[in-house]
Parts: structure tokens; C-alpha cells; sequence
């Protein structure tokens, strides 16, 4: 559970404000009687869909990275903390990075990297 709080937590964000826009255009006078109902209905499931979707999707990916990585294959990360130069770096085990609990660090860098935002080249 912590694990989707992390990833979706900004998804889940988005959704309770188009929730709340959806509440409050469904209850305006020109709206037809019963529309709040299915107004909440339908966008409660596909938000929910979507969001259960991408999560499925992000934690496939962190296995195949994770999975990857602990074969010895090169791992590319995003960096966003260097847009200017290199925006991304390779992770790889023989230059001295570790994979634990779903985050790349390296004694030589100075931050570390979550595997939900990696891809194995």
C-alpha cells in the first residue's frame, strides 16, 4: 500500500480535484435531476481504472528494471536534477551502484534514483 501511495500519490491528487469539479458542475440548477449520481458513478470508475492502470504498468516496469539490473544489464534513469547537461545516467552494478528497496544509489553520486523512473537500455 505504501508502494501506490508513493507512485499514484500525485494522480490521486488530480483525480480527487476533477472528483470535486465533477461534484460541483453536477450539482448546478441546469444540471438534469440524477446527474450527480452518474456523473460521480462514471468518472469514480474511470479514474479509478486509470490510476490502478498506470500503477500496474510503473510496477511491471520496476520489475523488468530491478530484474535487469540484478543480471548485470546498464539501467538509464532520469536525472532532473541535471536538465541542462545530461538528463539522464547509466546505472550499472560494476560501477559500484546498489538496488535496495526499489532505489539505485552509488557512493559516488550524489542522489539517489527510484526504479519506477527507469528503463533498461
Amino acid at each position: 500500500m505504501r508502494n501506490f501511495l508513493e507512485l499514484e500519490a500525485g494522480y490521486l491528487f488530480i483525480g480527487f480535484v476533477i472528483l470535486a469539479v465533477t461534484l460541483f458542475v453536477t450539482t448546478r440548477p441546469f444540471m438534469s435531476k440524477g446527474a450527480l449520481k452518474k456523473g460521480m458513478l462514471w468518472v469514480t470508475l474511470v479514474l479509478s481504472f486509470l490510476i490502478g492502470l498506470h500503477f500496474k504498468i510503473t510496477t511491471d516496469r520496476m520489475k523488468e528494471v530491478e530484474k535487469a539490473f540484478n543480471e548485470g544489464k546498464t539501467i538509464i534513469c532520469e536525472s532532473r536534477a541535471l536538465r541542462k547537461v545530461a538528463q539522464s545516467i547509466d546505472i550499472d552494478k560494476s560501477r559500484g551502484w546498489v538496488l535496495k528497496d526499489g532505489i539505485f544509489t552509488s557512493p559516488n553520486y550524489s542522489r539517489p534514483f527510484h526504479s519506477a523512473r527507469c528503463i533498461v537500455k
